[in-house]
C-alpha cells in the first residue's frame, strides 16, 4: 500500500483504501433509486414463507404472496409447460415445470428482482472502480 493521501469532497488525508470506500459509498447513493425498491420488493414478495397445507411429497414447502396473487389474477392453463425456478431448502434452487400462467408469473417475479439487484451491484462496482482510478495516482489504481 502506498503512502499517498487524497481528498474527496470534505474528507482530507484519505488513504487509497479510505478513498475507495467513500467513492463506493457515493456511487451506491447515485445508483440506488426506485428500480431498486421494486427489485427488493419483488424478491421479498417472492419468498415462499406463507404456509400451505396439503402439498404433495417432494413439493417445496410454503408459497409466496406474489404467487398467491398471480394465481388468482391469472388462473389460466396453457398448453405448453413452462420452466420456473423455485427455492428448495437452504439456498438450493430447483427447476419446476408448470402449465398455470399465474404460477409462472408468480415464480418469475422474484427471479427478475434478483437479476435487477445483481445488475445494480455490477454497475456500482464498475462506476466505483472507474471513478476511483480517475482520482488516484497510477500506482494506487485497481484492476
Amino acid at each position: 500500500m502506498s503512502e499517498n493521501t487524497y481528498s474527496y469532497h470534505q474528507f482530507r488525508n484519505l488513504t487509497p483504501a479510505g478513498l475507495f470506500v467513500w467513492v463506493a459509498f457515493d456511487e451506491t447513493c447515485k445508483q440506488l433509486g426506485l428500480d431498486d425498491l421494486a427489485s427488493a420488493s419483488a424478491m421479498l414478495l417472492g419468498m415462499n414463507d406463507v404456509p400451505v397445507p396439503g402439498k404433495l411429497g417432494g413439493a417445496v414447502r410454503g408459497t409466496s404472496v406474489v404467487s398467491m396473487a398471480s394465481r388468482k389474477l391469472l388462473p389460466y392453463q396453457i398448453a405448453t409447460r413452462l420452466p420456473t425456478i423455485t427455492r428448495a431448502g437452504l439456498g438450493g434452487l430447483r427447476i419446476a415445470m408448470t402449465r398455470n400462467l399465474g404460477a409462472f408469473v408468480g415464480r418469475t417475479i422474484p427471479v427478475l428482482g434478483v437479476v435487477m439487484l445483481s445488475r445494480d451491484a455490477f454497475l456500482i462496482m464498475r462506476h466505483t472502480i472507474a471513478s476511483y482510478n480517475r482520482l488516484v495516482k497510477p500506482e494506487d489504481r485497481v484492476l
